[in-house]
């Protein structure tokens, strides 16, 4: 099993900046990539971005494309996603996650563990 912990949500106005951090435990030499995801109210779970763990190679949402980074500590095995740039409506709950496979997915059934969330809202 691999657990994983998300932190670095909170409250930013339009323009700003934060960067989420995932924190992941246990058997961490399963993972082959990792992905965040976001979720709004009464939507469906959306793909942001994703990054394999042992290359570093990295695949992006295009409606984040040039304003989040992924890129990932594997000493620390945490995952980070700077997000630059926010706008009101990347108001959500972003989800890491992690999945045994070493390849991309930007489909959430894919991924086979999950963190508990953190909440970002950004103000108009």
């Amino acid at each position: 099993q691999v657990q994983l912990v998300e932190s670095g949500g909170g409250l930013v106005q339009a323009g700003g900046s934060l960067r989420l951090s995932c924190a992941a435990s246990g058997r961490t030499f399963s993972i082959g990539a990792m992905g965040w995801f976001r979720q709004a109210p009464g939507k469906e779970r959306e793909f942001r971005a994703a990054i394999l763990w042992s290359s570093g190679g990295t695949r992006y949402a295009d409606s984040v494309k040039g304003r989040f980074t992924i890129s990932r500590d594997n000493a620390k095995n945490t995952v980070y996603l700077q997000m630059n740039s926010l706008k009101p409506e990347d108001t959500a709950i972003y989800y890491c996650a992690a999945r045994r496979s070493t390849y991309y997915s930007i489909n959430q059934g894919d991924y086979d563990y999950w963190g508990q969330g953190t909440q970002v809202t950004v103000s108009s």
